[in-house]
């Protein structure tokens, strides 16, 4: 069975960091592309990054662009967020997902399959 496991998300102070990480486990996923989406209270899940196989490239949310990074560990089955520099506005609920290995660098949420339980992150200012 197909599993994705967010760590802890937090609360910190605006301007802080935090790291994100998601754990796969059930299949191998280095074919698959894998990502990150949020979502606020009262707001709809918006994508936040995503990252393709080797080589693959990445893609990310305007305004977290130059903030945020996403990478992943093939040997691990995990893939990471960094986030730098947040911001109050950055408060949601985080997910991860994984989505079929014929998507290009997915960004909406009808291409991944598989979704983790999300993790809540709070930025004070």
């Amino acid at each position: 069975q197909v599993h994705l496991e967010e760590s802890a998300g937090g609360t910190v102070q605006a301007g802080n960091s935090l790291r994100l990480s998601c754990a796969a486990s059930g299949t191998t996923f280095g074919s698959y592309g894998r990502g990150w989406f949020r979502q606020a209270p009262g707001k709809e899940r918006e994508f936040v990054a995503s990252i393709a196989t080797s080589g693959g490239g990445t893609r990310y949310l305007d305004s977290v662009k130059g903030r945020f990074t996403i990478s992943r560990d093939y040997a691990l089955n995990t893939v990471y967020l960094q986030m730098n520099g947040l911001q109050p506005e950055d408060t949601a609920i985080y997910y991860c997902a994984a989505s079929s290995p014929l998507v290009h660098l997915p960004h909406t949420p009808v291409q991944f399959d598989y979704w983790g339980q999300g993790t809540r992150v709070t930025v004070s200012s």
